[in-house]
């Protein structure tokens, strides 16, 4: 009985040595702390229009997980109707975020939101976005993040 137990108590040892990494990379978070002048800002990514700034604050957008990142949009700045896999939570840091929902783009339509203000959108949810001052927003979601434009013309990636 004891030679059993101790058979069972080496298996089980054994696949909690091997699942433990996998678990505790999952499970590792990092720890950030940054005031606004911390944000270091480089060229946004290639599926928004050219003109956006980004700043990756926690996580990876590429890989599973939470992150949060930065967007700088310059005045005058548009992104086309589009939507994206996952729930996107977006917090206006400064300037002004223009949102309409649905595939044509209207601007009577499109609501603004201020500094301060919040968007929370469900997967798949159509909306565009037009900037008129240099707007900085914060997203906050699960990647890999993506981004599909209703009218794949629209997609910028398709243009490099």
């Amino acid at each position: 009985m004891q030679l059993l137990s101790l058979k069972a108590a080496i298996c089980a040892s054994a696949v909690l040595f091997v699942l433990t990494p996998a678990t505790a990379q999952q499970h590792q978070h990092q720890h950030v702390m940054a005031n606004p002048g911390d944000v270091a800002w480089k060229d946004g990514p290639p599926s928004l229009p050219k003109g956006a700034q980004m700043s990756v604050l926690y996580g990876d957008p590429a890989k599973d997980g939470v992150f949060v990142m930065r967007l700088k949009l310059p005045a005058n700045y548009k992104i086309p109707a589009h939507t994206h896999p996952v729930d996107e939570v977006v917090t206006v840091i400064s300037g002004e975020f223009n949102i309409g929902m649905g595939t044509n783009v209207d601007p009577a339509q499109m609501k603004p939101i201020a500094a301060g203000g919040v968007i929370a959108m469900a997967p798949g949810t159509q909306h565009y976005v037009q900037i008129n001052q240099e707007t900085v927003v914060q997203l906050s979601t699960r990647g890999p993040w993506g981004i599909a434009y209703v009218n794949p013309a629209d997609d910028p990636r398709k243009s490099q």
